[in-house]
């Protein structure tokens, strides 16, 4: 063999030694990087949230404590709306109490705040239509009186053998007639002012007027409002009533609802009222009254409803917040409400599992909520297994993942 093929070997042989040597180191670089990928996956959380992806979480077995999984069932749900509306007295079982007749008030004899019976005396009130009332049964009375003794003395002389003339007779009878009509129609006319027939008859009796003249519950309640100081001019109807009497024991919730709902509300739907100043209260109601007109500038529907109060602890112009039972219970797909979470886009979220350890975020349409339980109704099935409490938690992972 000569020198030139002995080089030629020479040189195939060290380009083929430094392709091994290459490709050796390669190779275990590679595998050495394979190993550390797979040393750090045990025990740590796995998130996927690309936007080609569904956002998901791995939690470890001690982050499985922090949260709940049950499976998606279904919930009777009562078809509700919910407002927020004013209470006030009932309207038709509220009296303002005006005098029948123009005078002043002598004395109050109710205060504010007191019950009162129907017929009970409220105040009094120096009426002069009532003296010349009783002015009159007074005259009427003493005409009486004189023509029935005239007519007594006609009469004695008329069987006597003194005699009278037979017209004599006859107009003293017609005299004691019409005096006898007009004190029974003066009788009725201090009647009319409340005066019973015992106390006219002391009027005739004494031959004297009492002025006053009392004015009377026509409800029984409790007195609502006051404006009776001593003197004040009051006369039927007009200005500010001296008292109002309500029976407190119903009152009304008065609330503006959409006219897009406006539909859905019925006369006698039952309610439920709570107010701020008993929150662990439920006061029970019912529809009354939906009012025809529609406010042009809210386009809402002013609906009314009755209240029962039985102990008078709601007060007019309390703010209350009811729900309206609109419709019989609905079964629907529900889960619990601690497992809906409310991104912030406004979006509805709930987590789902088919392990028990790795979770997958879905987007659900939510509709009613009653008593910690809210309804889907689109987004998971029943039977799929879901976070009832922590969800907020898997959120909250995607955004900081937790260490263990």
């Amino acid at each position: 063999m000569n020198d030139a093929s002995r080089v030629s070997k020479r040189s195939v042989a060290a380009v083929a030694t430094v392709v091994i040597i290459v490709t050796a180191a390669a190779v275990f670089l590679s595998g050495r990087g394979q190993s550390s990928t797979e040393a750090a996956a045990p025990g740590n959380t796995s998130i996927s949230n690309s936007s080609q992806s569904t956002p998901a979480v791995e939690l470890s077995p001690s982050q499985l404590n922090s949260i709940k999984i049950e499976a998606v069932g279904s919930f009777r749900f009562d078809v509700e709306k919910e407002a927020v509306g004013n209470i006030s007295y009932a309207d038709d079982l509220s009296v303002d109490v005006f005098p029948p007749y123009q005078g002043t008030i002598i004395k109050a004899l109710v205060e504010l705040g007191t019950p009162v019976q129907k017929d009970q005396p409220l105040y009094t009130i120096k009426s002069p239509d009532l003296i010349q009332a009783e002015s009159t049964l007074i005259g009427a009375a003493a005409t009486y009186e004189l023509t029935t003794k005239e007519l007594v003395r006609a009469k004695d002389l008329y069987t006597t053998n003194v005699g009278v003339p037979q017209k004599e007779l006859e107009q003293a009878i017609s005299d004691q007639q019409t005096a006898e009509g007009a004190l029974k129609a003066a009788r009725d006319a201090v009647r009319v002012f409340g005066k019973t027939d015992a106390e006219i008859d002391q009027m005739i009796a004494s031959r004297k007027i009492d002025p006053a003249l009392v004015v009377r519950s026509p409800i029984a309640g409790k007195v609502t409002a006051f404006n009776a100081p001593a003197g004040l001019l009051v006369q039927p109807g007009s200005g500010t009533a001296p008292y109002s009497v309500a029976n407190v024991t119903v009152k009304w919730m008065l609330a503006n609802v959409p006219e897009g709902e406006s539909a859905s509300y019925h006369v006698g739907q039952p309610v439920e009222v709570k107010v701020m100043a008993y929150p662990d209260r439920v006061f029970k109601g019912k529809v009354s009254k939906i009012y025809e007109a529609v406010d042009p500038n809210t386009h809402r529907v002013t609906i009314r409803s009755e209240i029962a109060d039985s102990r008078n602890e709601l007060r007019p112009g309390m703010l209350a917040n009811f729900v309206i039972r609109v419709d019989g219970p609905v079964l629907a797909t529900a889960i619990p409400a601690n497992g809906v979470v409310r991104e912030p886009d406004g979006t509805m979220v709930a987590w789902v599992t088919t392990d028990h350890r790795h979770f997958a975020q879905k987007t659900i349409k939510t509709g009613l909520r009653q008593n910690g339980r809210v309804q889907i109704l689109d987004g998971v099935q029943q039977g799929e297994f879901v976070v009832s409490d922590g969800a907020v938690f898997l959120s909250n992972m995607l955004e900081a993942p937790p260490s263990d």
